[in-house]
């Protein structure tokens, strides 16, 4: 893939540099075509620019100025190519720069060739970290390009790509030095094992252990992590629902490399990634307010940007107090839960990012929360049907466990019993979920909860026993196909945690408890 600088005349100069942006969370390649000409001084910007880039003139005049060189007096042309394709973004300031400098003859132009330039540049010259730099460098990999110039601060983010060489720079004057050969940068590298094996301290004080009680909870948690199954909890305040949310990724597998390289990008695209520790080695758990917009929560706006469920991505997505949420934002979410990735249609286009989350919300039985209680609660029948009424039940129907947590005793609280901690029910979901991977190895899909109607019938065949108590069931609380279908997913999960091959009523009668609040809750 090569581009060089092609000279004309003797009164033009034009050369090519090449730089990247973003579509979605993905890489594309950009050609920062460079023209000057005799003529009236002139600085014109073309390629559908935005406003960001082209504010881009102002920002490189001064830049260039300021770091001790002439700006050309000529008319200067920048083209963004392919001109079809909307730029976003300041990260084409520095190539735009250097472009200008190969121009003026400030370097040979084959110093530039094959190497990948971004970065925002100040009006003093330095260089400006920019986002979604991971899924450019990487695309641009995947393209033939092996070597970059980025800023510093983003040196270790391009450098999670293999196969690339990265140069850092910090200031225009640098980048031009080192492509002038007057100045050696040394690669950027980073310690794969280092940042893959870092943890953080809060993520290790959250333990189940932690937890009273809610002996219920926790095994429809454990059974949920196996199968990677969404799950709903329901409780009065202060019954744990949100420690026990907190606490799930403690017992989820730990992330590999490509599954971390994918969450990278796309905190990278939407500026997320923190300033340290770069690559994210942990599951994502997202906690949105339920005051958050549609847009925010699957992603989208006038330029289309993640949303929560992106951001949660092989990770959990908790909803805590479930029905305060926007109804329209709850049910746009129903799509994306059965297809793991959400499509924003926008004018410029449509863009289509990952959605692959653990769902686990949280609710009071009824506005006040004390359902039942009849020294607290003083919700009218109306007022709990309205409040019960804003979860669909097509939304419920997507939810694949149901729990109910009683208020907790005192006798619970002051109970110095130990329980089992995060490591050993880990333990317990990794036995199982090694299971399916060894069932659905010759599949497109890896867990229970992404068994489709077809595989259903092949992974989940039941004996007569079974069929007859899951009739039953079945008639009696007047469930939906997709409930029904639900109960045998989370019954085939349920067989993997004790390693039975075939599901038996036990198991059936046990997910059925975790349904059974099917009808109480679609009033």
């Amino acid at each position: 893939m090569e581009r060089v600088m092609i000279k004309k005349g003797g009164s033009s100069m034009l050369s090519k540099i090449i730089s990247s942006g973003i579509l979605g969370i993905d890489g594309y390649m950009i050609d920062v075509e460079v023209d000057l000409s005799n003529g009236m001084p002139n600085f014109d910007l073309v390629g559908l620019p935005d406003s960001a880039v082209k504010e881009s003139r102002e920002r490189v005049k001064t830049a260039i100025n300021n770091s001790g060189l002439t700006f050309p007096t000529k008319r200067i042309t920048v083209n963004l190519a392919p001109a079809h394709m909307k730029k976003e973004g300041a990260a084409f300031d520095l190539p735009i720069a250097i472009g200008i400098l190969c121009c003026m003859g400030l370097f040979d132009h084959t110093a530039s060739k094959d190497i990948l330039i971004l970065g925002e540049l100040s009006l003093d010259g330095s260089v400006r970290s920019v986002n979604g730099v991971l899924p450019m460098v990487y695309h641009a990999q995947k393209q033939g390009i092996h070597h970059c110039i980025v800023p510093a601060e983003n040196a270790e983010e391009a450098a999670l790509v293999k196969g690339m060489t990265v140069y850092p720079v910090s200031h225009l004057k640098q980048a031009l030095s080192f492509l002038q050969g007057k100045e050696q940068i040394r690669p950027f590298t980073v310690d794969f094992n280092a940042l893959f094996t870092k943890q953080t301290e809060q993520n290790a004080m959250l333990d189940f252990a932690d937890v009273k009680g809610q002996q219920n909870a926790k095994r429809a948690l454990e059974i949920a992590a196996s199968g990677m199954h969404n799950i709903l909890l329901i409780g009065p305040p202060g019954t744990g629902k949100t420690m026990l949310a907190k606490r799930l990724p403690s017992i989820l597998p730990d992330l590999t490399f490509e599954e971390s390289i994918e969450i990278t990008k796309i905190y990278s695209v939407a500026g997320l990634l923190p300033s340290k520790n770069t690559l994210i080695n942990k599951r994502p758990f997202r906690s949105p307010h339920h005051t958050i917009s549609s847009s925010a929560l699957t992603g989208g706006g006038r330029i289309p940007h993640p949303g929560e469920i992106s951001l949660a991505l092989n990770g959990v997505l908790f909803l805590d107090e479930l029905p305060e949420f926007q109804r329209s934002a709850l049910e746009i979410m129903r799509q994306p839960l059965e297809d793991r990735k959400v499509t924003i249609a926008r004018v410029s286009g449509t863009l289509t990012y990952p959605a692959n989350f653990m769902l686990i919300a949280a609710m009071n039985p009824c506005p006040c929360g004390y359902l039942g209680d009849g020294n607290r609660c003083r919700c009218s029948l109306h007022e709990i049907t309205k409040y019960h009424n804003k979860i669909s039940g097509p939304l419920l129907d997507r939810i694949d466990l149901m729990v109910e947590l009683p208020a907790l005793s005192y006798e619970s609280l002051e109970n110095s019993i130990i329980t089992d901690t995060s490591s050993e029910i880990k333990k317990r979901v990794l036995q199982s979920q090694q299971i399916q991977l060894e069932r659905y190895k010759k599949e497109y899909f890896f867990f229970n909860s992404q068994l489709g109607a077809a595989q259903i019938e092949q992974y989940c065949e039941l004996g007569q026993k079974e069929k007859e108590l899951l009739q039953s069931v079945f008639t009696r609380m007047n469930l939906s196909a997709r409930a029904y279908h639900k109960i045998l997913k989370v019954a085939r999960t349920v067989a993997d945690l004790e390693g039975c091959k075939n599901i038996t009523t036990k198991h059936i009668a046990e997910v059925i408890q975790y349904r059974s609040l099917d009808r109480k809750y679609k009033m």
